[in-house]
């Protein structure tokens, strides 16, 4: 069996991870690409009133649930397939039902915090920082989690300045310096996504 090619992308919040994500996959073919979103993995917070929810860490280590990211990255890589999460933003918490995903050749991991983690690093075989400055990536933010996500303006800003650039600079920052490749302005790159998308492919051809 061929053991699938794992790819971590990280990068502060609004920082172009998905867009890069998206940008390989055109550039490969599309049946050979698994993504998976770290976003899935947030615990699972049924157990508690939505007021209590609210108040959660969401950029903090402590609020994924690593131990299922592990399990089922694991079982990706031996062939497997798994029945991945489904989180909502509008709830804060899981929805009952599941996602089947299915072992492919290549698999993307893209998240703010994939590359905080130790265990988690050691499963990818390249790691990738998206790097974008800081004034970009609060204006994307703030669009997003009013069209998306419903959020208020000032809740957006209050949230930011509170939880998301503490965080930032205590855990996604730092975890940069375990990169294998930094992008700089994301998804605008295209010199950059080129030469990732190749060297996956070379990676897949020798794997």
């Amino acid at each position: 069996m061929t053991v699938p090619v794992i790819i971590g992308i990280a990068g502060g919040t609004g920082s172009g991870k998905t867009t890069v994500a998206q940008k390989v996959v055109e550039k490969i073919d599309h049946s050979k690409i698994t993504v998976i979103e770290h976003d899935s993995y947030y615990k699972d917070q049924s157990h508690i009133s939505f007021e209590e929810r609210l108040k959660t860490n969401y950029d903090h280590p402590f609020a994924f649930d690593t131990d299922l990211l592990l399990d089922h990255l694991t079982k990706l890589r031996a062939g497997q397939s798994i029945q991945r999460p489904v989180y909502s933003f509008k709830s804060h918490t899981r929805l009952k039902e599941s996602v089947i995903v299915e072992s492919k050749k290549i698999i993307i991991l893209e998240g703010i915090l994939i590359l905080e983690d130790k265990k988690i690093r050691d499963l990818m075989d390249i790691k990738v920082y998206v790097d974008t400055d800081a004034d970009v990536r609060i204006i994307r933010r703030v669009i997003r989690d009013i069209k998306e996500r419903e959020r208020t303006l000032d809740s957006v800003v209050d949230q930011y300045l509170s939880v998301v650039r503490p965080m930032h600079l205590q855990f996604v920052e730092p975890s940069k310096k375990h990169a294998d490749i930094i992008i700089p302005e994301g998804g605008e790159n295209k010199v950059a996504i080129d030469i990732l998308a190749a060297k996956i492919v070379s990676l897949v051809n020798n794997h």
